[in-house]
């Protein structure tokens, strides 16, 4: 209910249907199921520690320093400013806007009144930019074991230098950072002592150039004449060798704003406010000049096979080595941020091996339209050359010839007709072998240049953009996983190759750079107690080194399963093996609490693998014929891979099923650790509850135990490139077991293409009246009706958000929180910590000793538990690195958690404890895990909606244009069944 006359909460009205969908695709839905009301006494009140700096407002947000973003042209001298942001959010895309329908209360004005102004630009100080605000540190954690890490983060000096930002146009406009880096060092080279005042310029391959001190103009145009060693051709026939040829480009450099860094180190000293973005840009693309000209720049990271040996990934494809690099600024001063890196790339192979080993076909026969069009898309962009005239020529392929190649004609210079073969013999004395094949496609539709396939070979230093398969992602960790000592050696070894001290750009600019790695304090925290049920050998578990074993422990609250079967979809093994693999999982599940019963409601069956939905359905009406509800399905794979997301999507979506596959190799093996694992899972999968923190039980966790708390998690994940049709698709799961905080409900939405916003949220009643919407409505209602307590506090995490998109994020989703909060009740408003989940970041932390057995896990990483909230952390912001987990291969990656907003005033050692103890509740193994669960679920049941909407878009057309368009239409996400829905289907 919503509204100011509202008389009665909106909690008590029954759930959404099934049915029901978003605008851009259907959601789950279903009740929770849970618990009744457990009342919890409020725990001792902990008191914070001070902090070790003086109290002083929030600062802005300091995100990492990024390619710099291009920046408009000023008029004339001054700093360029951004637009304001907006005090309030405008409608998102599917939704209604807020502002036409029924008015919330004073009490949800004034706090989102209040929250807009916390997240409203700061006031201007001198020179610098305005920014969003986030909370201050809270002082820093002292619970646990202090030690002393190292992290991969490099201490920068910079003298106090004038540097000036100049805006550079460059017409025609070129896309090609390479490109423009080229043209741009032509004109220094050119005009450095004669124009440019002999100053040397940093230049980001975009649209700003930076200088220390002023060039002797504000504004000046260059002409430069590039040679033109790529893909031009306007010719429609290969009718004769085109000259080599220049182009001629007008460049503009006009002075934009000198940086300040004096705001920089006011800033980094906690005496100023905002955050000096644009000067730690222009520093960064300082220290990245030198890499920038030697190797091949991707994002953040520079590669090349001067950096380290190459080696195959399969599929045409290799590996190249190198390193990211980013400056940072963190308590230490500005950081530089180094870590080793692995890329993609296409092999340097004639075009027809590629074909060969991406697709099964016999190059001597034509190609049918369906081979054609897979090999369109897997060649389209890419560049290759061939060599065949007086000059090597590089072409970007735009498609393939519908016609085979000896089909082909075309008009020569003297009006003959000739076949492309025919010209290549007469031209060239080449006798082209696989004419039969299509021709590959350069240039435009209107003047397209066709090539042979047998004379083409790709460009070398391609990246690969396409996502990459199981087996081509395996090759790569394999090849590049390193164990912390050596990731360590290879770190400082690029620091000692970069040469900073010796470096031009570094030594005009004043730039230091030490070359030894930060040395930091980071605490160790103990690990929480987990309860078991009493009935069990042990009730209580102290997990060691993050992990622990199900040995004469029982589930805390075990499910049953009495309307069981198994569906054999593999050909290989034995007959016998379904069977026993059910005959031992039940004995495995009632051995760990549950109650499973022995005997299949109907007779356990096998199918051949390509006929998935017949068997699926066929065994769904044997159940109602029998009329019984199937509780749990068993599923044997297929032995190929590829059809698990198909499963999921007729089970859950189609059919309601609870499903839970086994891959064929494990169930040959059948060892008592796999069958635990899979008792685990369908545990949760039922409605049970495998463990909770002992904390939880005795009702003293801080900021949870003492009123109805509800714990979020919420992800979006993105289609891979390329695929321009599909949706985005938003995650959010909720805590539904207070005070235990264990067991989830899921929700999933898809939404535009490539939004990271959630827009499901909330959602207004379109007709003006109260019939509102929305995942946080949705879970709180479930919320509601499992715990009979409506929430009273809410911690949201929430995963997949870059720095750049902070302020964004927070002032959508909180705003939406608010008013699905108002919506259910009149002035009901329960106080919210938002903290973001960051997995995504090159931050790692290395022990003092490697070889130190008291200070490393079995792997040689930082031990489980270990966090740092100083040195490398913000200057003043709320954040920390928490390494939850014990590595088992390679570097340990440690999350970064950042705090956004908290009304709940979480000291440091309150949330980093929780958020640890929180990742040793991890429903599927029994292991402390990397991310906090809730995120972690989010991720997986984003994922697993994707693989609903998976092969239900296609490459439909043949065309050959050059860019990549959004489709016209909407990729529907189907609902899942409520009974699936109750429960941790994503597990």
């Amino acid at each position: 209910m919503s509204g100011r006359g509202s008389k009665q909460s909106d909690f008590n009205r029954p759930p959404q249907s099934a049915a029901s969908s978003s605008a851009a695709g259907g959601r789950g839905r279903g009740r929770g199921r849970g618990r009744g009301a457990h009342s919890a006494p409020s725990p001792p009140t902990q008191t914070s520690h001070p902090p070790s700096y003086a109290a002083s407002p929030a600062p802005p947000t300091a995100a990492p320093p990024r390619a710099v973003a291009p920046v408009p042209a000023s008029t004339g001298p001054g700093p360029s400013r951004p637009p304001p942001v907006q005090s309030s959010p405008a409608p998102v895309s599917g939704s209604p806007a807020v502002a036409t329908t029924t008015s919330p209360s004073p009490a949800v004005e004034a706090v989102t009144s209040a929250l807009e102004k916390q997240l409203s630009l700061a006031p201007s100080a001198p020179s610098s930019s305005k920014a969003v605000r986030f909370p201050d540190r809270p002082g820093i954690g002292r619970s646990g074991k202090k030690i002393q890490v190292r992290a991969n983060h490099f201490q920068v000096q910079v003298a106090m230098l004038d540097i000036y930002h100049y805006d550079v146009a460059i017409s025609p406009e070129i896309t090609s950072k390479k490109i423009s880096r080229d043209i741009i060092n032509l004109l220094v080279r050119a005009h450095r002592e004669s124009i440019l005042g002999n100053r040397m310029t940093a230049y980001d391959g975009r649209k700003s150039l930076f200088t220390a001190g002023p060039l002797p103009f504000e504004v000046k145009e260059f002409k430069v004449k590039l040679g033109d060693n790529d893909e031009p051709g306007s010719s429609a026939t290969p009718t004769s060798d085109r000259k080599k040829r220049e182009r001629e480009f007008r460049v503009t450099i006009r002075f934009a704003s000198k940086t300040d860094l004096h705001h920089l180190t006011q800033f980094l000293a906690r005496r100023q406010l905002d955050c000096p973005q644009e000067t730690i840009q222009a520093l960064d693309v300082v220290l990245r000049a030198t890499p920038s000209e030697k190797f091949d720049v991707v994002g953040r990271s520079f590669f090349s096979p001067a950096l380290g040996p190459k080696g195959p990934l399969g599929n045409g494809t290799e590996y190249w080595r190198g390193y990211y690099q980013s400056l940072r600024p963190t308590q230490m001063g500005l950081s530089l941020n180094i870590d080793v890196s692995a890329r993609a790339f296409y092999e340097p192979i004639p075009v027809l091996d590629f074909i060969s080993k991406n697709f099964r076909l016999d190059l001597r026969r034509p190609l049918h339209d369906q081979d054609r069009v897979k090999i369109k898309k897997a060649l389209r962009g890419v560049k290759v050359q061939v060599n065949h005239g007086q000059n090597i020529r590089r072409y970007k392929v735009s498609g393939l010839s519908k016609e085979p190649l000896r089909a082909l004609m075309f008009t020569d210079d003297n009006g003959t007709k000739k076949s492309v073969p025919q010209y290549f013999q007469e031209k060239y004395n080449i006798s082209l072998q696989y004419t039969q094949l299509s021709a590959l496609q350069a240039g435009s539709d209107t003047k397209p240049i066709f090539l042979p396939m047998e004379l083409c070979q790709i460009v070398a230093g391609q990246r690969y953009t396409k996502k990459l398969n199981e087996d081509q992602v395996s090759a790569l960790l394999s090849a590049t996983r390193q164990g912390p000592r050596d990731r360590e050696d290879s770190i400082r070894q690029i620091v000692r190759q970069s040469k900073f001290s010796t470096d031009k750009f570094a030594q005009h600019f004043q730039i230091k750079v030490r070359e030894d790695p930060a040395l930091l304090e980071a605490r160790v925290l103990p690990p929480p107690m987990l309860k078991y049920h009493g009935s069990g050998g042990e009730s209580q578990v102290q997990p060691r080194m993050g992990q622990w074993n199900m040995i004469n422990k029982k589930m805390i609250a075990g499910g049953t399963v009495e309307h069981w079967t198994c569906l054999n979809l593999s050909g290989r093994i034995h007959r016998d093996l379904p069977y026993q693999l059910c005959q031992n999982l039940a004995e495995m599940c009632n051995s760990k609490g549950m109650r499973f019963k022995e005997s299949p409601v109907v007779p356990i069956t096998s199918s051949p693998s390509g006929q998935i939905e017949n068997a699926l359905m066929n065994l769904h009406k044997q159940c109602k014929q029998a009329n019984v509800g199937l509780q749990l399905l068993i599923i044997i794979l297929p032995d190929i891979k590829g059809s698990y997301g198909k499963i999921k999507r007729i089970c859950e979506t189609e059919l309601g099923i609870v499903s839970q596959c086994c891959q064929p190799k494990q169930v040959v093996k059948m060892n008592k650790q796999y069958l635990e694992n899979l008792a685990l899972k369908i545990n949760v999968k039922v409605g049970g509850t495998n463990t909770i923190l002992n904390d939880a039980f005795a009702n003293r966790i801080p900021h949870v135990s003492d009123v109805p708390t509800i714990i979020f998690g919420a992800d979006v994940t993105h289609p891979q490139p390329g695929e321009d049709s599909s949706p985005s698709i938003a995650a959010v799961v909720a805590s539904m077991d207070w005070p235990f905080v264990t067991r989830y409900k899921g929700v999933v939405s898809a939404q535009k293409h490539r939004e990271e916003i959630i827009q499901d949220l909330f959602i207004q009643d379109p007709a003006g009246g109260n019939a509102h919407s929305g995942i946080i409505r949705e879970l709180f209602r479930a919320f509601r009706l499992s715990t009979r307590r409506k929430p009273e506090r809410i911690i949201f995490y929430r995963d997949g958000v870059s720095e750049g998109q902070f302020n964004q994020v927070l002032l959508y989703e909180m705003d939406a929180i608010r008013r699905a909060c108002n919506s259910l009740e009149a002035d009901y408003l329960p106080p919210v910590t938002f903290v973001v989940v960051q997995k995504r970041h090159h931050t790692r932390l290395f022990p003092m000793d490697h070889g130190g057995r008291d200070s490393t896990d079995r792997s040689g990483n930082i031990m489980p538990g270990t966090v740092v909230d100083t040195t490398i952390c913000h200057p003043r912001e709320f954040d920390f690195y928490l390494n939850s987990h014990a590595g088992i291969q390679g570097t340990s990656r440690p999350t970064h958690y950042h705090v956004l907003f908290d009304e709940n005033k979480f000291t440091a050692d309150e949330l980093q404890i929780l958020t640890n103890n929180l990742c040793y509740t991890y429903a599927r193994c029994t292991r402390s895990v990397s991310i906090v669960p809730p995120a972690y679920y989010a991720h997986l049941a984003a994922f697993r909606a994707r693989y609903y909407i998976e092969g239900d878009t296609s490459d439909a057309g043949s065309s050959t244009g050059g860019k990549s368009t959004t489709a016209s239409f909407e990729v529907k996400l189907p609902s899942v069944k409520g009974n699936v829905a109750d429960v941790m289907f994503f597990c």
